[in-house]
């Protein structure tokens, strides 16, 4: 049963999830991460004896109780920023509906978020993951061409799987895009990548998809691969490769912003690459180690030579 049809959520809830659906055109895992938020909330509401079905009931008190109870429960500070983002969609939607005058979340700040930065691949596991089957049989030659586009192009998991048949251009090296929020964008491919995917494609009828299947990842079923087909296969052939540590796709695309900086691109393609809409986001991959910080040191600054500083290298 869908988040829309729901009858744990109340009515104004189910209308939420259908707007976020079928007017807004948000990932199914989106909307199912909108859906769980706001019935945990409204869930809270009921344990605190109060009616759901009457958001003009809920205070900003409320709410701040609701991200106390959170904390109260070890709930880590980013989970929480996302519920109080999800409880702010809600209630600005039932504002336009003229359900509310005022948002109860107006006033609420944002947890402070703990600094973690995301966790990546060196560069040699990076090319050992990439080298990790050179088998010729449809089903290697699927799962290769999908972990180039996800560490070369720095693709988004669902955005991999997600990708059409009319989306792939390979004479251009570019593929189209549908990231958050429904927005497109353009990522490049690299030769790799270009020479894999047509690999894969030749033999995509392998999988015996329908003739009105046009997704270019395929299940062994023929239909559209999901998320979780993908994330199993990189961590099958992360362990083929010997890399120890569990490595789901995000990883790769985490390793991927990482190594274009450390290679010297700027701050602002690698936004545009990466699709984030704010430069914040792409800010979590400048966490260069300190090696690195002080090769950069050593060659760059006056002071560094007098010092004596690159006889250590």
């Amino acid at each position: 049963m869908s988040w829309t049809a729901d009858n744990r959520l109340s009515t104004q809830g189910r209308l939420f999830m259908a707007h976020l659906d079928l007017e807004r055109g948000y990932a199914e895992a989106t909307v199912a991460a909108y859906g769980r938020d706001l019935l945990q909330f409204e869930e809270f509401l009921r344990e605190k004896g109060r009616d759901p079905e009457k958001p003009a009931g809920v205070s900003r008190e409320t709410v701040r109780g609701f991200l106390a109870e959170l904390h109260r429960r070890g709930v880590r500070r980013s989970s929480v920023a996302r519920k109080l983002a999800s409880l702010r969609s809600y209630f600005r939607f039932l504002i336009r509906r003229d359900v509310l005058k005022a948002s109860p979340c107006a006033g609420v700040s944002n947890p402070k978020q703990d600094i973690r930065h995301p966790k990546v691949l060196n560069v040699d596991q990076a090319l050992g993951l990439m080298e990790a089957s050179r088998q010729p049989d449809p089903r290697s030659l699927r799962d290769m061409a999908l972990l180039e586009l996800l560490y070369g192009s720095g693709l988004r998991v669902s955005e991999a799987v997600g990708l059409d048949l009319h989306d792939v251009d390979p004479d251009q090296g570019m593929v189209r895009v549908v990231g958050k929020g429904n927005k497109e964008r353009l990522a490049p491919l690299t030769e790799a990548s270009t020479e894999r995917l047509g690999r894969y494609l030749a033999h995509r009828g392998a999988f015996g998809p329908a003739l009105e299947e046009q997704a270019v990842f395929l299940g062994l079923r023929g239909k559209r691969m999901n998320r979780r087909e993908a994330a199993r296969i990189v961590d099958k052939l992360a362990a083929k490769a010997g890399i120890a540590q569990h490595i789901s796709p995000h990883v790769l695309r985490h390793s991927f912003g990482t190594h274009m900086l450390q290679a010297g691109a700027d701050l602002r393609s690698i936004q545009e690459l990466l699709g984030h809409a704010r430069l914040s986001t792409t800010q979590r991959y400048t966490h260069l180690d300190l090696a690195r910080i002080l090769q950069v040191y050593d060659q760059s600054h006056p002071m560094a030579a007098k010092q004596g500083r690159k006889d250590r290298h």
